[in-house]
């Protein structure tokens, strides 16, 4: 399964900052130490590729993103409101992680369509708006890549690419539902903490708000109640091509951010019922981590790196794949 990362660019923050910036290295860091292939929860093993991607340019994030906000990000000229308002203050290290965040949601959606799974080790950037950034989120990688990959199929094939985005962060991606508002060839659904951030919610396709203490038995019929009304939903329209799912580790009950109480077997339930479902509807999808505010941050790294683990298991069992590998 090809994996990327980009946390090699990270920000080096104030002392008592709220974000947990090292969570993408010492994930990047245990997903590279299993140099026999990484183990299954099932005792299978499945090889990794694992990849730095391409910075995205100008012109891909004006997919999705206003000129005058591209500019202020890449020339500095951010207000200190607009810094504010993100979370981090503004550097040339700000902007080429960014960067390179959309980049690797970009390179790993064309993995994912040529292959059925592929990972992005970071991004899940869901706050970010078209005009402007919020909630430790620059530019949002999932808009712009979704946009992207409806271009390239449209000119290679020649065909509209529906895509879905599955956000189970446990905050609401207002920035992705604004964006993609009035796009019907974008679906967008998110279960989210009813009275968490943003406190403003924008409109998704499908939203489910959960009450807080929210945990396993019920979240999982939450989900497994709005996957099957969104697939209902979109039989009239056409089935989606690709989907990006955002598997925030905050809805875990060691998050300090995150205001519900599942359980590590609880999650591990959340991604399979995703999995499972997009593999039997044959749709191709990309992981992203999104967020994860653990008490403990090596809480989040094992909740994310089990969802890694679940995503090449589904990589592994994909429909068509001889083998369990496929060849680079």
């Amino acid at each position: 399964m090809r994996v990327y990362s980009n946390d090699r660019f990270s920000l080096a923050l104030a002392n008592g900052h709220g974000f947990p910036m090292s969570k993408y290295r010492l994930l990047r860091e245990q997903v590279e130490s299993q140099a026999g292939g990484l183990p299954l929860l099932d005792g299978g093993r499945v090889s990794l590729r694992l990849a730095e991607a391409e910075p995205a340019s100008d012109g891909e994030l004006a997919l999705a993103h206003d000129p005058d906000h591209i500019t202020a990000v890449v020339e500095g000229t951010l207000s200190a409101a607009a810094q504010r308002e993100i979370g981090f203050p503004w550097s040339d290290r700000m902007v080429e992680r960014s960067r390179r965040s959309v980049g690797a949601t970009i390179a790993a959606a064309r993995a994912a369509l040529a292959e059925g799974v592929a990972t992005q080790l970071g991004g899940g950037t869901h706050h970010a708006y078209a005009h402007k950034g919020s909630g430790y989120c620059v530019f949002n990688d999932v808009a712009v890549a979704a946009r992207l990959m409806q271009a390239e199929v449209h000119r290679h094939q020649r065909r509209l690419l529906r895509v879905w985005v599955i956000d189970l962060d446990v905050h609401q991606g207002n920035g992705t539902a604004s964006i993609f508002r009035d796009d019907p060839t974008v679906f967008t659904l998110s279960l989210h903490g009813a009275r968490n951030f943003p406190f403003r919610k924008e409109a998704s396709d499908l939203d489910v708000e959960l009450p807080d203490g929210c945990a396993d038995a019920e979240y999982l019929q939450a989900l497994d109640s709005a996957l099957a009304s969104a697939w209902a939903r979109q039989q009239a329209g056409g089935a989606p091509g690709l989907v990006f799912y955002l598997a925030g580790a905050d809805p875990h009950e060691g998050d300090r951010l995150g205001r519900l109480k599942l359980s590590d077997a609880g999650l591990v339930q959340r991604d399979r019922r995703v999995f499972d479902a997009l593999r039997a509807w044959r749709v191709p999808v990309v992981v992203t981590m999104a967020g994860g505010y653990g008490r403990d941050i090596a809480t989040t790294v094992a909740v994310q790196y089990r969802t890694v683990q679940l995503a090449a298991q589904a990589w592994r069992d994909w429909p068509g794949r001889t083998g369990g590998e496929r060849p680079s």
